[in-house]
């Protein structure tokens, strides 16, 4: 789709008025009709803010020209619902949102990463060893790996999480195991909706940020799992049973 097409959906599923996104984005009404008569397209600068206000890629904007990859994992990020922001809350055309969540590198190990990404694979048919030497030989092209040395926090979030394991391993949940990883995991797909005692039903989650959790087996046996989610401000524990159902509040504790 040309760029003032997709300008023109985005207004309009939104309920907006061509002076209404003028204003939003500080640019003049004409100027918002010549993009959607295709006379111009949007500057650089004005295509970061049209892709703040509408939630989507500035790639999206101008009709998807590039293939675009995560240089972390190297997912396919073909939906804009699966990039990652920046601190300022625009999105990062270069990362997933597992692994880059507001600004924070979420990988530091290389094999971790490998492992994570080899189970996934293995999900979708392929063999251990096929997967794990697909992603072996991949992973080192990608850019943040190899600009491992300038990108990274030298090791800040991974000292991060190793405090977070020992809070949550401190709190001695009887039946749990112990904590021993934390992965990235978007809320979107861990959102469970919990019943309260006055019946009333409800999630704790944002649907669109990034959370570090795992899921452990039950030491009581029997189909339920512990859920783990934290992230700076919280640490949440519930169990559940093998898909998800019947999801029970164990813990949510303010850091």
């Amino acid at each position: 789709m040309e760029t003032k097409k997709i300008i023109y959906k985005l207004r309009t599923q939104r309920g907006m008025s061509q002076d209404e996104l003028a204003e939003k984005i500080m640019v003049t009404r004409q100027a918002v009709s010549r993009w959607e008569n295709g006379e111009t397209v949007p500057n650089t600068e004005t295509l970061k803010l049209l892709s703040k206000e509408f939630g989507v890629s500035i790639n999206t904007l101008l009709g998807e020209p590039r293939k675009l990859i995560c240089q972390c994992c190297g997912m396919p990020l073909e939906d804009d619902t699966i990039l990652s922001h920046n601190r300022d809350g625009s999105l990062n055309e270069d990362y997933c949102k597992w692994c880059y969540a507001d600004g924070t590198y979420t990988y530091s190990d290389m094999d971790e990463l490998i492992d994570v990404c080899t189970k996934h694979m293995v999900n979708q048919g392929f063999s251990e060893d096929q997967a794990r030497a697909y992603i072996k030989e991949m992973l080192p092209k990608l850019d943040y790996w190899k600009r491992y040395e300038e990108l990274s926090d030298h090791g800040q979030f991974e000292e991060f999480k190793k405090k977070l394991i020992a809070e949550i391993n401190d709190l001695h949940i009887e039946g749990m195991p112990e904590v021993q990883k934390l992965n990235a995991l978007v809320g979107k797909y861990v959102n469970l909706e919990y019943r309260l005692p006055n019946g009333e039903c409800v999630k704790f989650l944002d649907d669109e940020k990034t959370y570090l959790g795992n899921q452990l087996e039950s030491e009581f046996g029997g189909e339920r799992y512990f859920g783990v989610l934290a992230a700076m401000d919280f640490i949440m524990i519930s169990t559940y049973g093998a898909k998800g159902e019947d999801p029970e509040l164990v813990l949510y504790k303010k850091r």
